[in-house]
This record gives structure tokens, C-alpha cells and sequence, in this order.
């Protein structure tokens, strides 16, 4: 093997070589009704989200088991803004219908939440799909959460008032 390169260059070309014939090429996840499923979290919220080809409709489940259209669940123009993101940054919108069951946090966790799910189904679904929604940064988890209250601590970090008598 080493004497077969006498450079840099062919060392470069033997592992640029070797590394385009061992990547596989990512195959779609789909179920046995052609759905993509994936979990988003945001916070303290977790959702589980299901994509299939349709006409763009958004289904949220809320806490009673009731189907809802996202434009009644998330009310906010803002937060329906952040679910539409996925479909728009990868080129499908009214393509897909989705389903999706969320529960925890508050609505700002939960559209998080729903944008991120749609955003790992939509990559599994169809493969070409994660450059785009990689690129924009929707395949990462927003690890940002509440701090937790410590002991000795009025909350996080606040103190307890001081005292000088």
C-alpha cells in the first residue's frame, strides 16, 4: 500500500476514491400507509409528527384527542408562520398533509416542536429533502430549556434577599 503512492496527490485520490464507493445513498422511511414519522422537541414540548403526500393540510391533536387545523390551535400568525418554514425551505409546500400529536410546554415550545418533527419526516420521507432543511438549520434540536431551580436559590439564580440585620 505505501508504495503505491509517492504523493500527496495520490493519496488524496486514493482516499477521495474510497470514501465516494463506501457512502450508501440514504433510502426513504416510509410506514405500510406511506406515512413519514418523526419526533420534534422544543422546550419542554414533544411532538410526534406524521407526513404523508396530500393538499398542505395541518392536523394538531390537542389534549382531548381532537383533531384541530394548526390556523385554530396556533392562533398567533407568528407560530403558524414557524410550522409552514419546513415545506417552504424544501420546495413542497401543499404537497404533504401532516398529523401531529403534541403535548408539554406552551404554544411557542410546541410549534417549535411541530416545525422540527415535520422537518426530520420530511428528510426521511424523501432523502433529497435534508440538504435544504439541514442548510436552514431544522434538523437540529434547539437544546435551549429552563434552567432548573437550585437549593439555596430563590429560583435558578436569583438569591434570596439580603439581610444586613
Amino acid at each position: 500500500m505505501a508504495e503505491d503512492l509517492k504523493s500527496l496527490d495520490d493519496l488524496k485520490d486514493a482516499v477521495a476514491g474510497t470514501a465516494a464507493s463506501e457512502a450508501p445513498a440514504r433510502e426513504p422511511v416510509r410506514d405500510e400507509l406511506g406515512r413519514a414519522y418523526a419526533t420534534g422537541k422544543r422546550k419542554d414540548a414533544v411532538a410526534r409528527v406524521w407526513i404523508k403526500p396530500g393538499s398542505g393540510r395541518v392536523m394538531i391533536r390537542d389534549h382531548k384527542g381532537n383533531y384541530i387545523d394548526y390556523t385554530k390551535y396556533f392562533a398567533r400568525p407568528v407560530l403558524q408562520m414557524i410550522l409552514r418554514q419546513p415545506f417552504q425551505v424544501a420546495g413542497v409546500t401543499d404537497q404533504f398533509d401532516v398529523m401531529a400529536t403534541v403535548k408539554g410546554g406552551g404554544l411557542s415550545g410546541q410549534a417549535g416542536a411541530v416545525k422540527h418533527g415535520i422537518s426530520k419526516a420530511l428528510q426521511l420521507y424523501d432523502p433529497a429533502l435534508r440538504a435544504p432543511l439541514k442548510a436552514a438549520g431544522f434538523l437540529t434540536r434547539d437544546a435551549r430549556v429552563v434552567e432548573r431551580k437550585k437549593y439555596g436559590k430563590a429560583k435558578a439564580r436569583r438569591s434570596f434577599q439580603f439581610s444586613k440585620r
